[in-house]
């Protein structure tokens, strides 16, 4: 994708295409257009998803094995 798209803009097509493919009064061709559209924003989704996650928790293993979660803290430089 070209410019950086933001999660609520990603999720607002995810389910407008969504809602065009339920609607039933597509194409087979706009059908399947609508589908690969669809699994791009839920992968766009989820990998924003998946790098929030991991900003907010850095997992640490401690002296003993046991790993726990810490919460992210970002320098401000």
């Amino acid at each position: 994708m070209s410019k950086m798209i933001k999660f609520e803009e990603a999720m607002t097509k995810l389910e407008e295409a969504v809602r065009l493919l339920e609607s039933g009064n597509l194409t087979l061709d706009d059908s399947i257009e609508k589908y690969e559209d669809a699994l791009k924003y839920v992968k766009i989704c989820s990998e924003m998803l998946e790098n929030a996650e991991q900003k907010v928790r850095i997992l640490t293993e401690n002296a003993d094995g046991c790993i726990s979660d810490k919460p992210f803290i970002q320098n401000e430089n």
